[in-house]
């Protein structure tokens, strides 16, 4: 009887297991960007990232390794030596004391006012999962960091898939929500070559993320302290959203991976409710 009991329940938990719930005609399109209108990207929506950024990455980002082909959006990744035009003897700054760039690569960001509050956010895409590759789908709110909030819809690095929310604490230290998705949990045979589905679910109370319908993160922000600008809590304001393709840094270790490699995103679509 125990073991039928401990069956019974096994069985009820894995029929439980959440999934994405269906999109029903009380969410309306509120943008989206199919990235068939041209080989670039609308500059009247999107800007370009350019030069060393962030997390001691060794990628250069520019604009040439971004454009638009067959209705997808297509960051390439390139092994490819540029000369770093800050670069300063001795600087202590990791962005100034590389005399090059070993790596280029594209990231974007939506213009200030193209930015959004809560709603039903999917984006689909494709990348390899080759080592030492780290592309991203996710946000930031206006304001300093981490202060204003980061929404990360999609990172994968490590052979893991996150999906991640930070904000600051109340002392100002970076407080993180985490999930981390081993790449094996799923079809690692066809992963590079199919497009996949992410979808963020965000309201006043909550942000859930899904990979393909399945839930890979749910995090509580009713109770998060008011620490951004102007005392503003930094997931009930807008965000710009963010797409990119890192290589190296806390992502790996590129050395071995073939170049170049591409990541597309072939939609995003942002629905709320009314």
């Amino acid at each position: 009887m125990r073991t039928l009991i401990l069956f019974t329940l096994a069985a009820a938990a894995v029929a439980a297991e959440p999934t994405l719930p269906e999109r029903d005609d009380s969410w309306k399109l509120v943008w989206s960007d199919e990235f068939d209108g041209g080989d670039r990207p609308d500059p009247k929506v999107w800007e370009y990232e350019r030069g060393f950024e962030r997390n001691r990455e060794l990628q250069w980002y520019q604009a040439d390794n971004v454009s638009c082909r067959d209705g997808h959006l297509v960051f390439e990744a390139r092994r490819e030596k540029l000369p770093n035009p800050g670069f300063r003897e001795r600087s202590r700054s990791w962005k100034q004391s590389r005399k090059f760039a070993r790596y280029t690569s594209g990231s974007l960001i939506t213009r200030p006012e193209h930015s959004w509050k809560f709603g039903r956010w999917e984006i689909r895409a494709r990348f390899p999962a080759k080592a030492g590759l780290w592309p991203a789908i996710w946000t930031t709110g206006h304001g300093p960091w981490p202060r204003a909030g980061e929404i990360d819809i999609m990172e994968f690095y490590r052979e893991k898939i996150l999906a991640n929310t930070v904000h600051a604490g109340r002392g100002g230290e970076q407080v993180w929500n985490s999930s981390h998705t081993p790449i094996e949990e799923f079809d690692t045979e066809t992963w590079d070559d199919e497009f996949h589905e992410w979808v963020m679910l965000w309201d006043e109370k909550q942000i859930a993320f899904y990979l393909d319908g399945r839930l890979l993160n749910a995090v509580d922000i009713s109770e998060i302290p008011k620490t951004a600008p102007r005392g503003k809590h930094p997931f009930h304001e807008p965000h710009r959203l963010r797409l990119n393709l890192a290589i190296g840094g806390q992502g790996g270790d590129p050395s071995k991976t073939d170049f170049p490699q591409k990541y597309e995103v072939d939609y995003v679509r942002i629905y709320q409710q009314r």
